[in-house]
């Protein structure tokens, strides 16, 4: 059909036949240029992505349409704006040039920048309500464990925990024993064990506002409690550390008492607690522990592993899979049957009947209770070690997922390791010590391997330097501060000053003022930030009362808190080394002052990259963010987005960074009022270009009050 084109004007009748000679690679009609050359069209497409590349918004020059309308006819054939109707069709996007004389800014679309959707609390809190409420509706475990995942916030798992409890105690003993075998169902596979012991932490501190709802609170949480040590999603050691925390005066003081006196210390405490709501779901974990036992049994008579699968799979209970790995590896060990118990477990790996997760899960489990089992097992942490090495060579238990458990043949071994390491160890101070070169140290503990020792490094390290000179010590403290976090997590140096403490009364028969100095280092972790005064709580709980380790914590203490401490504290030992943490900390205040008025970002990395302390980075992250908070300037932002691009600051650095000011949020409001709201809005822009990891979620600091310990309020 031939169309009689002179009523069009020159420049539409050039996109005419454009759009009728091709379509570009995505199914769209080629784009009409204007007149411009080639070679003009293509510089500014360079600029466009050299400025994108440079910092600008995501997605801004991405080589993509432009319009909102797709270029499809409607249905009776005609075209909307923006279209040439049913004779151009086409199956994408037309690209609409903004320098085109016929651009109109209604046909921009509305188009969403990334795919990404931040969960809020609040939100969060409203849609884990509404899946518990079905849950005690359905009893669909399987289904309230999808509904969970597909929120896709495991960092909010806790508040899940405290609303099903607090939802569940004011119900029934139905929904109370459906609660109980839910949390047993989701542990580990989509409720991390800190999420969950985090839950009932909360609950425990929201006991007083239970208790003005429900009046029985303190019997019913204790029950609870009581429960998850029975079911295993709990360890016992959560109430000792919990009782600490609490104040004595309050309810949650008096649930966690009434749990261990009333409830775990009664005979038959295990039946008891798992009879109390009677059961009254379809199936009671108690239920299930017997079903499974009675197929183990059976399988071991029959030898039908067919069966024995077939069993397994009619349970319909894969959450719970791994207590049949754990029976299955006791009744192993009782019946010294171990070969046809492990072909078992294998079959049912290797048709993926028992998930990768739920093996390790049971295998894990079996390891925090191995030592009990040696009571009545005779060499049962050999056994148990046979049987891990057995099932990692065969190729169906994932070789990290579960940690060795030391039997009496490789104790010698672990302390041949240990005492070969405490050599080496001691070599690589003495040349610090000498060449006062920390990434020569950084590289030789990487080349050791043995992240297990690491706080014996720390013990080694501070039991040297406390017989040297203060330049000695100076550098011990320079090089803690260094290895925190990068190479020596702070759990390891926490383990490592316990050791010092407890073998303080043979250091003091060597160094007189051994007291004093390890004071001072103590007090100088908590200033370098290495240590939290929280640490020193948990480090104080291990010596014995009236020990001298008890004494050196309360004069670390006593230190902290006299007037100009950090000071103090920081220039105790002379700062002898090449460079002191004071110095490095005025030197990154200036840089950033200089930036902050200057703004030249380019002499800003260089004087970053001058420093040479890459694993110091973390106090450039923390100072630009609290400078950025106090002068109101989120040009420093930039900053710290330039030195990710770079890699001139490693991630590690960056969220470390993010992590001690989230840390210091409460002191920063007394000075800035908004700090919450400020760093929250930083986290956002970091993770939405990049240069943070987007599971960061240390966001506690910020979070809105409860009341009457439900999370919906």
């Amino acid at each position: 059909m031939a169309f009689n084109d002179s009523f069009l004007t020159a420049e539409q009748r050039q996109l005419l036949r454009s759009a009728s000679q091709g379509r570009d690679s995505a199914g769209s009609l080629i784009s009409p240029k204007s007149p411009r050359s080639d070679q003009e069209h293509h510089s500014k497409q360079s600029a466009a992505s050299t400025k994108n590349h440079a910092g600008g918004v995501p997605g801004k020059y991405e080589k993509r349409s432009h319009s909102g309308k797709v270029g499809r006819p409607k249905k009776g054939g005609s075209g909307g704006k923006g279209t040439w109707g049913g004779l151009l069709d086409t199956a994408g996007d037309l690209h609409v040039d903004r320098n085109d004389p016929n651009y109109d800014s209604e046909e921009e679309p509305y188009r969403l920048v990334g795919t990404t959707v931040t969960q809020s609390l609040e939100e969060y809190k409203d849609k884990v309500g509404s899946i518990i409420k079905e849950y005690f509706g359905t009893d669909d475990v399987a289904a309230t464990a999808a509904d969970l995942t597909d929120l896709d916030c495991p960092s909010y798992h806790h508040y899940f925990v405290k609303k099903l409890i607090s939802m569940a105690m004011d119900r029934h003993d139905r929904e109370k024993e459906m609660a109980a075998v839910l949390l047993s169902s989701l542990y580990a596979d989509v409720i991390e064990p800190e999420q969950l012991s985090k839950g009932y932490s909360k609950l425990l501190d929201s006991a007083d506002d239970l208790a003005l709802d429900i009046p029985d609170t303190v019997d019913v949480l204790a029950l609870f409690v009581a429960r998850a040590v029975v079911d295993d999603i709990l360890p016992p050691a959560f109430l000792t550390k919990t009782l600490k925390s609490l104040p004595d005066d309050s309810k949650g003081f008096e649930v966690i008492q009434k749990a261990e006196k009333s409830y775990l210390s009664a005979p038959l405490h295990a039946e008891v607690i798992e009879r109390r709501w009677g059961g009254s779901t379809h199936i009671t974990v108690e239920e299930i522990k017997k079903k499974i036992s009675d197929l183990l049994n059976e399988y071991v008579e029959s030898g039908d592993k067919a069966e024995a699968c077939r069993c397994i799979r009619d349970l319909n209970v894969p959450f719970f899979h791994h207590e049949v790995v754990k029976r299955a590896l006791i009744l192993a060990m009782e019946r010294r049957n171990e070969p046809f118990i492990m072909d078992l477990l294998k079959e049912a790996a290797e048709e993926g009947l028992i998930s990768s997760s739920q093996m390790s899960k049971g295998f894990g489990r079996l390891a925090d209770t191995v030592d009990d089992l040696s009571l009545d097992i005779l060499k049962a942490k050999d056994m148990f070690q046979l049987l891990i090495f057995k099932a990692k060579a065969e190729g169906w238990l994932i070789p990290e997922s579960v940690r060795s458990i030391p039997s009496q043949q490789n104790e010698a071994v672990e302390g041949n390791n240990a005492r070969l390491f405490k050599e080496r160890a001691g070599t690589i101070i003495q040349e610090y010590f000498l060449s006062d070169d920390i990434l020569e140290v950084i590289r030789s503990l990487e080349d050791l391997a043995a992240p297990d020792f690491n706080a014996l490094f720390v013990k080694k390290l501070i039991t040297l330097a406390m017989d040297r000179k203060n330049r000695e010590k100076e550098m011990a403290s320079v090089l803690l501060s260094a290895l925190y976090t990068e190479v020596i997590p702070v759990e390891d140096i926490v383990s490592g000053f316990i050791l010092l403490l407890e073998s303080a009364e043979d250091t003091a028969l060597d160094i007189p003022d051994a007291l004093n100095e390890l004071a001072l280092f103590l007090a100088r972790a908590v200033i370098d930030d290495i240590l939290a005064p929280l640490n020193l709580k948990e480090i104080n709980s291990q010596p014995k009362l009236g020990s001298i380790g008890n004494e050196i914590v309360r004069m670390a203490r006593s230190l902290l808190s006299a007037r100009l401490a950090g000071e103090r504290i920081l220039r105790c030992w002379g700062g002898g080394t090449g460079w002191a943490v004071e110095d490095a900390k005025d030197k990154i205040s200036k840089l950033l002052e200089e930036y902050e008025a200057g703004g030249d970002l380019a002499e800003a990395c260089q004087c970053i990259r001058d420093l040479d302390m890459p694993f110091f980075h973390h106090e450039v992250v923390k100072k630009a963010l609290v400078m950025a908070m106090e002068k109101k300037n989120d040009r420093l932002l930039n900053l710290l987005q330039e030195c990710s691009s770079e890699g001139l600051i490693t991630i590690n650095q960056m969220v470390k960074g993010f992590t001690r000011v989230a840390d210091s949020l409460d002191d920063l409001a007394l000075d800035i009022p908004n700090a919450s709201g400020k760093f929250a809005s930083y986290v956002e822009q970091a993770k939405g270009n990049d240069w943070l990891v987007s599971s960061f979620t240390h966001s506690t600091k910020s979070e809105p009050p409860e009341s009457n310990g439900d999370i919906s309020a």
